[in-house]
């Protein structure tokens, strides 16, 4: 077993080797990319499977995405938290979207390496997007209240999950006076309860259910 599987298999011990061996390339992958096109901090780079990999993965630990569930991801960036999530839930569909087009084709071409035919990526602004999802995650692009406005209109009424649809955002710091200053309710979990490295003690998930759905 490689310390890969090793590490990311302690957390989550029900994957397939099909899914290991997707997370596996991950690294190579992204190592041949950002060569050509700078996606991840060399720094990041050297722990790219914390820094990246399962910190995108803390959203799995807060919910399980039922089969048929819709997920956009606003500002993925290199693809974080969505490509992970794709590999470890391959029944949800996955939506990809950031404004800056070298990095839509990064995730394009990752996705394609792996055969993750459940990841669809764009170059959009995430205002422009007309579709409705059952969750919108990130990892925290801007503060709450500027990134609020961006999801109005784009969230399921039904809900098919454990928990209600809304937000799900991958964040660091203390995270209240910001949430608080949106005035909606939701829940802070810390990754720290569920990771042992040190980088989680200050990682949160913040999980916000959207109350206004019409």
């Amino acid at each position: 077993m490689s310390s890969t599987s090793a590490l990311i298999g302690t957390y989550f011990p029900g994957l397939t080797t099909k899914q290991l061996q997707q997370l596996e390339q991950l690294e190579a992958v992204y190592q041949d990319w950002n060569a050509k096109i700078n996606v991840i901090s060399r720094k990041d780079m050297d722990q790219f499977y914390i820094h990246h990999v399962l910190h995108s993965l803390g959203i799995a630990k807060v919910i399980e995405f039922q089969p048929g569930t819709k997920v956009l991801d606003i500002g993925t960036g290199g693809g974080f938290p969505g490509i992970p999530l794709a590999i470890l839930f391959p029944d949800t569909h996955f939506h990809l979207v950031d404004s800056i087009g070298k990095k839509i084709t990064v995730v394009k071409e990752v996705a394609k390496v792996l055969q993750l035919t459940n990841v669809e990526a764009q170059q959009a602004r995430a205002e422009s997007l007309v579709r409705k999802y059952d969750f919108v995650v990130s990892r925290a692009v801007t503060r709450m209240t500027q990134f609020y406005p961006w999801v109005k209109g784009k969230i399921k009424k039904e809900d098919i999950n454990d928990y209600p649809n809304g937000i799900l955002y991958l964040k660091g710091g203390d995270v209240n006076e910001e949430m608080e200053e949106t005035g909606k309710s939701y829940v802070c979990y810390h990754l720290e309860d569920y990771f042992k490295e040190n980088f989680f003690q200050t990682k949160k998930v913040v999980y916000m259910p959207w109350e206004d759905k019409r």
